[in-house]
């Protein structure tokens, strides 16, 4: 098992805590390794069963329990939102009692069922695949880029199984679960906005250019966009506006939650990723593992990307506090004048700014016109984590 960063910070204090994250990403093995007093699985159909039609047994079976258990771990919750109420009841009214695990793939879920999501007595977080740092020496970019980083999936020994793995996960779990979750009515719509999503993922968001290519209404499009976004299939890159609005295109960018994923939905090739996409993948690869950071292990820290009306474009610019951060991603070995040009436009836009990066496929840094050009290992041990 790939030890977890979020593992330090849930055993860091006794808190309780509910972990969010899209399927097989490690959600019930991690709070499963703080060996719980308690455990309840969710997906199970017979544990499912007792407590739907009843929740209000949890709250028996825990005023029975023996003063050594302090623990207690619901897996999958957000199939018995009711469960909630009973937590809240154990956190105020016998506070200290046990400390509560929470895990759950849909806060959509949990919201449709109005249930209660303890704020203020529950720390929340967002899990994702394995980061480069989790992988560790294990890390090899061109398996990244083509298979991405789900566990189970990464650790896989055959290339041939993992691919198949990611087939399935994409089959079985986005096209089948992700669309009952969005109580689906137009399947075929919805199945072809998903294949856009995919082909567009990294790119500007234009919902009324997919609503057209997938013949669905804009308020549908715009539901299903927002099902994939609460399930942390897909996360939402804003644009950067500064204090010239009118000057920069305002649309978001959409990714895909993981590289191995997208190409799975798209059918690509997992021996190797095609020439003209090498780009854009890198470029889903840093996003996500700017993403990946931002609530847990880097909290004061906002994602963006700019770009100009005029063309000038930045891939993505961190703000933290009153320090912006312009990055740039090249898939190439070499760094030249003319790609600097966006991070040009940028700067003279804020004073704000305090360093401008592009990341390169190189082995050496560079300074270029006072751009840091960094090899990709050295940007991201610069990360938190």
């Amino acid at each position: 098992m790939y030890p977890r960063i979020l593992a330090n910070v849930i055993r860091s204090n006794q808190r309780s805590v509910l972990v969010l994250g899209p399927r097989q990403v490690g959600k019930s093995t991690l709070l499963a390794s703080t060996t719980p007093d308690i455990s309840l699985n969710l997906a199970s159909p017979r544990v499912f069963r007792d407590f739907v039609a009843h929740p209000e047994r949890l709250e028996r079976e825990l005023l029975a329990a023996p003063p050594s258990a302090r623990t207690v771990f619901l897996d999958e919750v957000q199939r018995v939102p009711a469960l909630l109420d009973v937590v809240q009841l154990f956190l105020d009214e016998h506070s200290g009692r046990f400390r509560f695990l929470l895990s759950g793939s849909s806060a959509r879920k949990l919201r449709r069922g109005q249930a209660n999501l303890l704020p203020g007595r529950i720390h929340v977080h967002q899990m994702h695949p394995l980061l480069a740092c989790e992988l560790g020496g294990d890390f090899d970019l061109d398996r990244v880029l083509a298979h991405g980083t789900l566990p189970g999936i990464y650790a896989e020994k055959d290339g041939a199984l993992r691919a198949a793995d990611l087939r399935s996960y994409a089959d079985t779990y986005l096209r089948e679960e992700i669309q009952a979750e969005a109580l689906v009515r137009n399947l075929g719509g919805f199945s072809r906005l998903l294949d856009l999503m995919a082909a567009s993922s990294g790119r500007i968001l234009n919902v009324q250019s997919m609503c057209r290519q997938a013949g669905l209404v804009y308020e549908t499009a715009r539901r299903y966009i927002e099902v994939l976004e609460d399930t942390l299939v897909m996360f939402r890159v804003p644009a950067w506006s500064g204090s010239t609005r009118a000057s920069v295109v305002g649309h978001p960018r959409l990714f895909l939650f993981d590289t191995g994923v997208r190409n799975a939905l798209l059918r690509r090739p997992f021996d190797a990723p095609l020439p003209d996409e090498r780009g854009i993948l890198l470029e889903h690869f840093v996003a996500c593992e700017l993403h990946r950071r931002l609530r847990t292990l880097w909290p004061e820290a906002a994602l963006f990307h700019y770009r100009s009306r005029a063309g000038a474009e930045v891939d993505f610019v961190l703000e933290m506090g009153r320090d912006l951060w312009g990055i740039e991603v090249k898939a190439g070995h070499r760094v030249t004048r003319s790609m600097l040009r966006g991070l040009g436009s940028f700067a003279a836009r804020s004073d704000r700014v305090r360093r401008r990066i592009v990341i390169f496929l190189g082995e050496r840094r560079q300074l270029l016109d006072g751009v840091e050009v960094l090899p990709l290992g050295d940007f991201l041990e610069e990360l938190p984590g």
